[in-house]
């Protein structure tokens, strides 16, 4: 009887261990193959690793970490909690499952009996959808998964995917996104306590702060490190209070270009190219943070840089904040609509050179103007609200004088402008007619991005295509501006003296290597910029404030230009930038002008626009030495006088200036033939009616004279009663 049960339990063994054998079982290398992060590595163009951005959310597992790069004291922490026999059983701990089976017949508590590689096992079925709940016959096929997997894994092998499979807390999955979450480290680092604390998680990983505390202090004790208990409650309830997913060596160096990136598309591999240059990225990043740290104190605490090269219009780089300096450091600046101020102007020039209405030695008058529009009269300012009389539009383009431009998109249009703009990728929101002549001097919002990109066109010689993000292909180039035009405006915009009235011979603006740059500040100098492009590279600037609060004393060549600068500089540290070659169809001419309005030099020419004197129209004013101007009131300015008002408030102020600027002296006012007075400004209480407003010199000669009409009732006097 006795031997037919013992045979019958051989072969049930025999039975038992053939199956075994026969169960399929996933190899090591393919369990590691098929694990994925819950992150996306985007990688620079020399293959090294610039940015980490989650791409999963129900769950966060982290890098794969071999067992050579987990602390021992990990090892030892989970096998003493988990499984103290891992080395001597095969798969399946018989005295751990006969005790469990004996509490279970006498009622006592449960204790665990399921061994790393059973709870390995378990993990690996718990891929398959249809596994569900675990039942006895799930369970049994657990035990036969675990005895099969001891003879085809290696004990280090089920270890090392046990750590990095396993769940600890929470959403955390892995031993490396446990140990980088709970204590800012990567496994390699963990000590005695922290892999106390990691291997109590495992029983029960969502249990309180307290309750994991006294596991640990329990296995630290085992352990012969009972000092470790000490403050040990505290501690726990703090790491597990202050998760964090970021290390301080992380490259964490291209956030902003890295999200912009995974919106064009989201790639399958966990290994992403991208076009950035890393050390360029992390140089420029470093160039922008001491720059705005230095111009802190003019409450500009934002900036951003954008490097493109000039052939493929592939990133370089591209920094969206000054990161720790910043007001809000996750605001991507690069693609934030900011108001484009004189950055534009190049563009209108080389319209203009285009439809042949100037040449770069045309003469543009820098004087007070008026322009009625249908919201009023538009009364531009120079950035120094100083006036130059007549400039060649070399000049006024590379000292950025905002008057020409005005008077320059008059003749070309502000529709026709508009156009151009939308052809250069630049995203105007608005019809021409809503900006109307304020687009001259940049009242457009723009990204930095898209502002660069068209820069790119001029550096290119017209020529205009999408910047390239590395993700499928570019359309070609197509054209947007003459050859010639282009060609010019690069020319006026690297003319260190044609740039010397408004910025001197030395600024940040001049590099030792051809460079062609402008500069921009937009109303109430809330946005700063500085656009340029070399040989090989277009770099664009920002520098502001990402709340839209306005700057102090910041100007383009103090704000964005010393960024420019510094940028440019790192990318030719070693490679020369060489001057473009002229067009052939440009004429190159020797000009002088009349009354020496400008010295004489070397310009040139579009063909049919040659020319070698320059002088003023006879219709023109001649430029007089102290010629004034009427400033104030405009001509053809209304008046709408209140007779509830006293007079002494309602006086209007008579401004003469020069073409400087500067207020003279001994003006002799006249007001329809009447001597009013002379001094400079001068208050004029004004009557009902149309009057014709004079400025005559000492000599009595008049220099200006405007017309203007005031209406309302007669104003009362000065202490008379209703």
């Amino acid at each position: 009887m006795l031997a037919g049960v013992f045979l019958l339990l051989l072969v049930a063994c025999v039975a038992a261990a053939i199956h075994i054998a026969r169960l399929p079982v996933q190899s090591f290398d393919a369990v590691r193959q098929g694990y994925r992060t819950s992150y996306l590595t985007l990688l620079d163009r020399e293959g090294a690793v610039l940015e980490r951005v989650r791409r999963e959310y129900h769950e966060r597992r982290d890098n794969w970490t071999p067992l050579s790069g987990i602390s021992p004291a990990l090892v030892s922490a989970v096998l003493l909690s988990e499984d103290r026999r891992f080395y001597r059983h095969w798969g399946v701990d018989v005295l751990a499952l006969g005790g469990a089976l004996r509490d279970r017949l006498f009622g006592h508590r449960m204790r665990g009996s399921s061994t790393l590689t059973m709870q390995l096992a378990g993990m690996l079925q718990s891929q398959d959808p249809r596994s569900g709940r675990r039942t006895v016959t799930q369970k049994l096929r657990q035990m036969a998964q675990a005895w099969a997997m001891e003879r085809h894994w290696s004990k280090q092998q089920i270890l090392e995917a046990y750590l990095n499979l396993v769940p600890w807390r929470g959403e955390l999955s892995g031993v490396t996104a446990a140990a980088r979450s709970l204590f800012g480290k990567y496994p390699a680092g963990l000590d005695s306590r922290d892999s106390a604390v990691l291997a109590a998680m495992l029983r029960a990983p969502n249990a309180s702060p307290a309750v994991i505390a006294k596991r640990a202090c329990g296995l630290l004790t085992a352990q012969s490190q009972s000092q470790y208990c000490d403050h040990l409650a505290g501690f726990t309830e703090y790491q597990l209070g202050h998760t964090s997913d970021t290390l301080l060596d992380d490259p964490f160096a291209a956030s902003h270009f890295a999200r912009r990136r995974l919106a064009l598309s989201m790639p399958q591999q966990e290994r992403v190219d991208t076009t950035i240059d890393g050390r360029l990225q992390r140089t420029v990043q470093t160039i922008i943070n001491r720059v705005v740290h230095q111009i802190r104190h003019s409450h500009a605490n934002d900036a951003a840089a954008v490097v493109l090269d000039n052939r493929s219009g592939r990133i370089l780089a591209y920094v969206g904040s000054s990161g720790d300096l910043a007001t809000a450091r996750y605001v991507d600046n690069a693609a934030a609509m900011r108001q484009a101020g004189s950055t534009l102007k190049p563009f209108l020039y080389a319209q203009a050179l285009e439809q042949r209405r100037i040449t770069a030695a045309s003469l543009l008058d820098d004087s007070a103007v008026n322009l009625p529009t249908g919201n009023g009269l538009y009364v531009p300012q120079n950035y120094d609200k100083q006036f130059g009389g007549w400039v060649s539009a070399r000049t006024a383009l590379a000292s950025s004088l905002n008057i020409p431009a005005v008077r320059l998109l008059v003749m070309v249009t502000p529709d026709v402008f508009h156009q151009r703009l939308l052809q250069l990728g630049l995203p105007l929101t608005e019809s021409g007619d809503y900006y109307g002549y304020s687009l001259a001097l940049g009242s457009a919002d723009v990204t930095l991005l898209s502002l660069t990109n068209a820069y790119r066109a001029l550096a290119n010689r017209g020529l205009y295509s999408e910047v390239d993000w590395g993700v499928g292909t570019v359309a070609g180039a197509r054209r947007i501006m003459s050859d010639e035009a282009a060609w010019l405006v690069g020319d006026m915009l690297a003319d260190r003296q044609a740039r010397a009235r408004t910025f001197g011979l030395d600024s940040a603006l001049s590099t030792p290597f051809w460079t062609a740059v402008k500069t921009g500040t937009s109303k109430d100098m809330r946005d700063n910029w500085t656009v340029g492009w070399s040989e090989h590279y277009t770099v664009g600037v920002w520098v502001g404030n990402s709340t839209g609060a306005s700057m102090r004393q910041v100007s383009g060549v103090t704000g964005a230009g010393p960024v420019w600068h510094d940028i440019m500089r790192y990318l030719h540290r070693e490679q020369a930038s060489r001057a473009p070659a002229m067009p052939a169809a440009l004429a190159r001419k020797n000009i002088t002008f009349e009354n020496n309005l400008e010295a004489a030099r070397t310009e040139y020419f579009l063909p049919g626009t040659e020319m070698s004197r320059i002088a003023l129209a006879g219709s023109a004013v001649a430029p007089v030495s102290g010629r004034m101007t009427i400033r104030t009131p405009a001509d053809g300015t209304i008046i709408a006088l209140d007779p509830d008002i006293p007079q002494a408030n309602q006086r209007l102020q008579l401004l003469a200036v020069t073409p400087s600027g500067s207020m003279p002296e001994g003006v002799r006012w006249f007001v329809d033939g009447r001597f009013l007075g002379q001094s400079n400004p001068f208050a004029w209480y004004p009557a009902p009616g149309t009057h014709l407003i004079e400025a005559r010199n000492r000599s009595d000669q008049p220099e200006d004279r405007v017309r203007i009409h005031v209406r309302g009732a007669q104003l009362r006097r000065v202490g008379q009663q209703p």
